[in-house]
């Protein structure tokens, strides 16, 4: 073996690295970014789960009660109701994942040597999320409880040994057995549909370049925005049948329900397809060659499966980890998929998710369109 071919080899090859930028800003960008993410974001401790609280005895011990629970890392009691459904109601819109609803004769229960009940309605769609909850409501209400007998106690001697205490009754919500799959399966949907779609449509333009049949394009009175919407109709379809395809699975083999319309499901499912196409298809005008749409893609996938709640909850993450995750579509999808699978509700509860969807598609949409530059560079 020549040690002078060798190296010249090996020169040429750097002199390629150091010519293909994007794929060195790739390589060099890429680790340190998967390092913050997994470090920050995969976290699987629940904290500061937010909660309502319908205080109907506004006492001094019902108060601290709330101050117990508000102490503590597992909840925040952002939001007051004024009645149950209230509460309800930001539980089916996934603005709370517990609510504490306290009757009126909370104190007077207590005082009287007996045993108050206190309800803790627990949005039992992530299973994760929800036995955390489960587990430190009963805790934190029995500690609570033990400790108003221990002060009666000491107040009263003997005579506290009938002291009233707390006793909770959680009622998990939408997934009763607490079964992981039922909150897994809906978000897999999502994320296979997202996964093929761009995937599919980041090496379009890119396989036309290299191939060199853009030349020929170029050459046509074709306009860019005919170009893009031409080439996302087959992919498209391709993504409806995928949508289809996986949804008849999940029902046959993983036994998923379909809770609530059909018919929405469907189109937000569609709208959720064009968006996906619409990031391969600006992958694809920004990509040189197929090897960097697939590393582009790659790039966009996985921290979209970390920051969109598919698997870790994103209520746990740091601030500015869980802000990153609303740039990312696919985190109103799975909200809007989970909310009509698991929870049945419709598009009022859902209406910013909906919104905000349908923004990102039409932005993206228009990005790829401007994108596009009918010329070979």
């Amino acid at each position: 073996m020549s040690v002078q071919r060798f190296m010249a080899i090996v020169k040429k090859e750097f002199i390629h690295i150091r010519r293909d930028k994007a794929s060195m800003a790739i390589a060099l960008i890429a680790p340190l970014m998967m390092l913050f993410l997994f470090g920050y974001a995969v976290k699987l401790e629940i904290e500061r789960v937010d909660m309502a609280v319908f205080d109907q005895d506004r006492s001094t011990l019902s108060r601290e009660l709330i101050q117990k629970l508000k102490h503590t890392d597992y909840f925040i009691d952002r939001y007051y109701a004024g009645s149950d459904r209230e509460i309800m109601e930001m539980i089916d819109r996934g603005t709370v994942k517990v609510g504490l609803i306290i009757p009126p004769d909370f104190e007077r229960q207590i005082k009287r040597r007996k045993e108050a009940q206190v309800q803790f309605l627990i949005d039992g769609s992530d299973a994760t999320t929800a036995r955390t909850a489960l587990s430190s409501t009963v805790l934190l209400s029995s500690d609570f409880g033990r400790k108003i007998r221990e002060q009666t106690l000491m107040k009263a001697g003997t005579m506290g040994l009938k002291a009233g205490g707390v006793l909770a009754q959680p009622r998990i919500l939408y997934n009763p057995a607490m079964e992981s799959i039922k909150f897994t399966i809906p978000g897999l949907i999502g994320l296979v549909i997202q996964n093929i779609t761009i995937i599919l449509t980041a090496f379009s333009l890119v396989r036309e370049r290299e191939r060199g049949t853009l030349e020929q394009l170029i050459i046509t009175p074709v306009r860019p925005i005919e170009l893009i919407l031409g080439k996302l109709v087959p992919y498209i379809l391709i993504g409806f049948f995928d949508f289809f395809l996986v949804m008849i699975l999940a029902m046959v083999v993983f036994h998923m329900e379909v809770r609530g319309s059909m018919l929405l499901l469907l189109l937000f499912s569609a709208c959720f397809v064009v968006c996906a196409l619409a990031m391969g298809m600006i992958i694809s005008t920004v990509a040189k060659t197929q090897l960097q749409a697939m590393q582009m893609a790659l790039l966009l996938l996985l921290p979209s499966v970390l920051l969109s709640g598919f698997v870790f909850p994103r209520e746990t993450m740091p601030k500015p980890i869980y802000w990153m995750g609303f740039a990312m579509p696919l985190t109103y999808y799975l909200q809007i998929i989970r909310g009509i699978v698991l929870k049945g509700v419709g598009a009022a509860a859902l209406t910013w998710q909906i919104g905000l969807l349908l923004f990102f598609t039409l932005l993206l949409v228009f990005i790829a369109v401007l994108r596009f530059k009918k010329r070979l560079d």
